[in-house]
């Protein structure tokens, strides 16, 4: 029993010493920063360097943040303006595409223009022969819409060839420079009369074999030929190209060369087909 109450006051005694000290320390610190002073640089002395960690690590992840939330919203604009970039550049294709097609409706309308004397109608190149050059085509119209066999083609600068067979829905066209293909030609100034003749193996040289002229026809380069009147199938005065490089025939009585043809068998797309036919006789 006297142990626990010796036991007791010894406690108590601590308590009452502790508490006393406190109130020094307290009563003290009205008066002077002496005895706080020591503590304070203690407690200075973990707790700055750990406040400064915790700034650094703060504004490193506020950094990172902000470069991240930049990132986002550059990457957000990069993809809009991509899609304007897109959207612009499929747009300056359709213009050019609409140009071109522009571009090449005017000519078949200027070609209906100088040939204003035969009715005609529009039709799409749907179909083509395998070569560089259209030697044979096919096209949107038929009989449907009017079109019939031996009726006269033409397109950008003149003459095409001709329609050779016909469907409910589609014609095929025999054009000028088919190897074999005969065209009763003229010069467009004298009346003189020739034969364009289609050759496979000039195909690639882009002209047409000229022949037939008398050997007192003056024919110089660029000179216009046109579809004779004599033809059985080509209707008269339609263009068919330009004279180049005419020379004497070994037989000293014609002469020969070639042709330029006024249409680029190239790029056709759309054609023009004469509803009349030449009258046969």
């Amino acid at each position: 029993m006297r142990k626990k109450f010796s036991s007791f006051m010894n406690s108590k005694y601590i308590l009452i010493g502790l508490s006393a000290l406190c109130l020094l320390f307290i009563a003290t610190s009205f008066f002077t920063d002496r005895l706080t002073e020591p503590l304070r640089n203690a407690v200075s002395a973990v707790v700055i360097p750990v406040q400064k960690g915790m700034n650094y690590i703060g504004l490193w992840v506020s950094d990172k943040y902000d470069t991240l939330q930049e990132m986002t919203r550059v990457l957000e604009e990069n993809k809009n303006l991509q899609e304007c970039v897109d959207s612009l550049t499929e747009e300056n294709n359709q213009l050019k595409q609409d140009s071109y097609e522009l571009s090449r409706l005017r000519d078949l309308y200027e070609l209906d223009e100088r040939y204003p004397g035969y009715t005609k109608v529009g039709a799409r190149v749907i179909g083509t022969s395998s070569d560089n050059w259209y030697s044979t085509f096919t096209i949107d119209k038929g009989s449907d819409d009017g079109i019939e066999k031996d009726m006269n083609v033409i397109a950008g600068g003149g003459l095409v060839g001709i329609i050779s067979e016909v469907g409910s829905n589609y014609a095929l066209v025999k054009t000028v420079i088919e190897d074999n293909s005969y065209v009763s030609g003229m010069l467009i100034d004298t009346g003189d009369t020739c034969i364009v003749k289609g050759d496979i193996e000039l195909m690639d040289t882009g002209l047409i074999h000229l022949q037939g002229f008398g050997s007192n026809v003056t024919v110089r380069n660029g000179d216009k030929i046109v579809t004779s009147n004599i033809s059985d199938k080509y209707l008269p005065g339609i263009l068919v190209g330009y004279a180049k490089d005419i020379t004497a025939d070994s037989n000293n009585l014609t002469q020969s060369g070639y042709l330029v043809p006024a249409v680029d068998f190239g790029h056709l797309q759309e054609v023009l087909i004469i509803t009349e036919k030449k009258e046969s006789h």
